[in-house]
C-alpha cells in the first residue's frame, strides 16, 4: 500500500445515489425487463449479479485512476465498492416495490407468487447494470 487509504465520505454514496437512481428508474416500470426476468434461468441471475460487480468494479478501478489497494476496505473489499453494489442494487429493488412493479408485473403475467421474489431478484440485477453506470459514472466525476 502506498500512501494513505483515500478516505470514503457520505458526498460519495450521494454521489451514487443520484446516479444509481436516476438510471433505475426506466428499467424498473418497463414490461420487457420483468418478461425477460420471468423467462431467465437462477444461472442467469446470478451471471447477471456478477456482470453488475464486474461493471462497477472496472468502472470504479480500471476506468478511473483510484487505486483499490489505497482504500479503506472491509473484509479486503474496497468500502466504495461495497457501497457501489448496495447503491446500484438498492436502488432498483426499492424501487420496484415503490412503484409496486412485482404486483403490477408478475400478476399480469401469470407468475405464481410463490415465485414473485426470484423473479424480482432477477428484474433487480437486471435494472443494476444500468443502475450501477449511473452510480459510479457519478462517483467518478463528482
Amino acid at each position: 500500500m502506498v500512501g494513505p487509504a483515500r478516505r470514503f465520505k457520505t458526498a460519495d454514496i450521494a454521489q451514487q445515489l443520484v446516479g444509481g437512481f436516476l438510471l433505475a428508474g426506466p428499467f424498473v416500470v418497463t414490461e420487457e425487463v420483468w418478461v425477460l426476468a420471468r423467462s431467465m434461468s437462477v444461472f442467469q441471475g446470478v451471471l447477471t449479479a456478477a456482470i453488475v460487480g464486474g461493471i462497477g468494479y472496472g468502472a470504479l478501478y480500471k476506468a478511473d485512476d483510484r487505486d483499490p489497494d489505497r482504500e479503506v476496505d472491509i473484509g479486503g473489499v474496497p468500502v466504495r465498492f461495497l457501497s457501489l453494489m448496495a447503491v446500484s442494487f438498492g436502488a432498483v429493488l426499492l424501487l420496484a416495490l415503490a412503484f409496486d412493479a412485482p404486483t403490477t408485473f408478475l400478476s399480469g403475467l401469470g407468475v405464481e407468487r410463490a415465485r414473485w421474489p426470484f423473479v424480482t431478484a432477477k428484474a433487480v440485477s437486471v435494472g443494476a447494470v444500468f443502475s450501477v453506470v449511473g452510480a459510479a459514472t457519478a462517483d467518478s466525476v463528482f
